[in-house]
């Protein structure tokens, strides 16, 4: 299974990037999709996550409402667009994919170690 995120760069505060993220080697619409990230010196934290078939999605308080995740399962796709971005937004975000049944839990969905494979990461850096 491969995952590669791309989208990330430079912005400044309130603007907006939408991120992607491509996955190949298995059967994309039958697991959960979710996007992390990790600032410096910081844990690695769950930023959003969607179901299988897109019904279902959840977030990071602090991102409600300013991004939104999605996926495109014809295209083997998930995206997440982020608006009015903050400099506590800057990050390297990471996609990871997860068994369907991770999302049921608001703990298992919010853990990195529910998730089994990881994208290499894409740097999003907002400047005040």
């Amino acid at each position: 299974v491969q995952l590669q995120a791309s989208g990330g760069g430079l912005v400044q505060a309130g603007g907006s990037l939408r991120l992607s993220c491509t996955a190949s080697g298995r059967t994309f619409s039958r697991y959960a999709m979710g996007w992390f990230r990790q600032a410096p010196g910081k844990e690695r934290e769950f930023v959003a996550a969607i179901s299988p078939m897109g019904r279902n999605t959840y977030y990071l308080d602090s991102v409600k409402g300013r991004f939104t995740i999605s996926r495109d399962n014809a295209e083997n796709m998930v995206y997440l667009q982020m608006n009015s971005l903050k400099p506590e937004d800057t990050a390297v975000y990471y996609c990871a994919t997860a068994p369907a049944g991770v999302l049921t839990s608001m703990r298992a969905r919010s853990q990195s170690r529910s998730y089994d494979y990881w994208g290499q990461g894409t740097l999003v850096t907002v400047s005040s």
